[in-house]
């Protein structure tokens, strides 16, 4: 399975990439800021879905509102 950022640039474990728009979090009224850093990022066993920590929570973002830093 390969998983592909925004652009289409191939993302593995640990890689670091930043939000390309604003996104609400689900069941909170917080929002993230496009711009934001994600670092250390796990692959999930989805295509279009990786896991990172995004301000000391662990969350799960869809990859097409990435971009590989």
């Amino acid at each position: 399975m390969e998983v592909k950022d925004s652009n289409g640039t191939t993302l593995a474990d640990g890689d670091s990439v930043k939000l390309i728009k604003d996104l609400k979090v689900r069941g909170s009224s917080s929002v993230l800021k496009r711009g934001t850093v994600v670092k250390n990022i796990k692959l999930t066993g989805d295509a279009e879905e990786i896991e990172g920590k995004v301000e000391k929570t662990v969350m799960v973002l869809k990859t097409m509102y990435l971009q590989k830093m």
